[in-house]
């Protein structure tokens, strides 16, 4: 229903405007950003409480709960992505995830970029791809702690240009508004993550799938999600291509 939108949307929002705060007051790196998983977590899951008493909640911060399994509705919410990101003053590059899966698959989600005041959500869905091919080179937006080396064969066979940025919702982010071309991800990691960024991502027309093209899957028994790619459909093609031939090369 469209109100799982909006609330998607005002959760993360209002999430991300007490990290602001709480960021503002500065301290120590570690501490701070303790802090602000915690404070975000706590706000998240009471609001939902609130608001959608009957369903359940998944969350990077606690516990996971094995009714989820057998729940209708899962909200996936990761209080804090890009941890390392906010302990580090003057970066943007953090966010704030909340998502709804519903029968098996993504429904409503939102991505608050709280330091560069913006929300991408599935209430209004950004603009979609342009309908043409990407201009030379193609722009790759990776982990800028842990790329994995095989996107970097990726670029070396493609000629394509590796951006690194923090957050995993905020390389989504970038890949929705045009300022790079994909996201491309093999380093493993979890379902909050990415269950928000890919419902929006979808909701704007983007191709968003496993590195083999095969499709993501949430609310799953495992909640380490191995690999990702967010790409403008028009690119995912030679993407894929590319995944294939890297990753299926000898040794040397």
């Amino acid at each position: 229903m469209t109100d799982d939108h909006a609330l998607a949307r005002d959760l993360a929002v209002q999430a991300g405007e007490r990290l602001l705060g709480l960021r503002a007051q500065g301290g120590d790196p570690d501490v701070l950003r303790k802090a602000g998983d915690r404070l975000s977590h706590e706000f998240l899951a009471a609001a939902l409480a609130g608001r959608r008493p009957d369903d359940v909640v998944l969350s990077e911060e606690a516990a996971d709960n094995p009714a989820r399994l057998g729940a209708r509705r899962v909200w996936i919410v990761d209080p804090l992505d890009g941890t390392r990101e906010f302990g580090e003053p003057g970066r943007t590059d953090w966010a704030v995830h909340v998502a709804l899966w519903e029968n098996g698959d993504l429904t409503a989600g939102a991505v608050a970029l709280p330091a560069q005041g913006e929300v991408l959500s599935t209430l209004e869905p950004p603009p979609g791809p342009g309908p043409g091919p990407a201009t030379a080179p193609l722009r790759i937006v990776v982990s800028r702690s842990r790329p994995p080396r095989f996107v970097r064969n990726i670029s070396e066979l493609i000629d394509a240009e590796l951006v690194p940025m923090g957050s995993a919702g905020a390389k989504v982010a970038a890949v929705v508004r045009g300022e790079v071309d994909a996201y491309v991800h093999g380093g493993g990691f979890y379902e909050w993550d990415t269950a928000a960024p890919v419902a929006v991502a979808r909701a704007a027309g983007f191709h968003a799938s496993r590195i083999d093209g095969s499709a993501l899957a949430y609310n799953q028994a495992d909640l380490l999600m191995p690999d990702i790619l967010v790409c403008r459909p028009a690119v995912a093609g030679t993407l894929l291509q590319a995944i294939r031939e890297v990753t299926n090369a000898p040794a040397s």
